[in-house]
């Protein structure tokens, strides 16, 4: 890779387009600007999380990075990350990190990926699994409607290479819609799943 190819990193305010490393346009944090209805307020004291860190986090951000997964942790602005990754775990969430749609309740951002899925990411995500040690994992997606089958086929291979490298670990799929396409879903229950949700 040269110099020429990397794209800078720009910082870029909810609800603005921009375009992110793999060239795809998209809406930060998946809802347009103007489109708050009412000032946000601050949260009560005691309803604000306390941000933890320490070994733990940083060898599950670690694994994360080097593996070049997304995790609907950060995509969607989870306020219990710092908990979780603390405790050594993640969501991991497959098929990158721009949805097609914008849900109003979600922060993953929103746009066109045109078809593209990282191939490393079903061998990328078992090796993760098995690095953070974990024995249930949570897989989750974006919604995929630029797919002919909303990502099941690559939801289903994510699967089966996580159960393929840790034969013991259970697999709970958290899946989009699928558009209702039942065939679809059945693609990613036949992958070898513990909890369907």
């Amino acid at each position: 890779m040269q110099d020429s190819d990397l794209i800078p990193v720009v910082h870029v305010a909810s609800g603005e387009k921009f375009v992110n490393d793999r060239g795809i346009t998209a809406i930060k944090d998946g809802v347009k600007a103007g489109r708050v209805d009412s000032p946000r307020l601050r949260k009560p004291e005691w309803l604000r999380i306390r941000v933890q860190g320490g070994a733990n986090f940083e060898k599950v951000q670690g694994i994360v990075r080097e593996h070049r997964l997304a995790t609907v942790c950060e995509e969607a602005k989870c306020p219990n990350m710092s908990e979780c990754w603390s405790s050594g775990t993640a969501t991991i969430m497959l098929m990158g990190d721009v949805c097609t749609r914008a849900c109003r309740f979600c922060a993953v951002n929103t746009g066109n990926p045109r078809g593209w899925l990282d191939p490393d990411e079903p061998a990328n995500t078992a090796r993760s699994v098995q690095l953070m040690n974990l024995k249930y994992v949570v897989l989750t997606s974006v919604n995929r409607d630029d797919l002919a089958d909303g990502g099941a086929g690559h939801y289903a291979d994510c699967v089966r290479q996580v159960k393929e490298l840790n034969p013991q670990t259970a697999v709970e799929a958290l899946t989009p819609d699928f558009l209702g396409v039942l065939r679809d879903v059945e693609t990613v229950l036949d992958a070898g799943i513990e909890v369907f949700a």
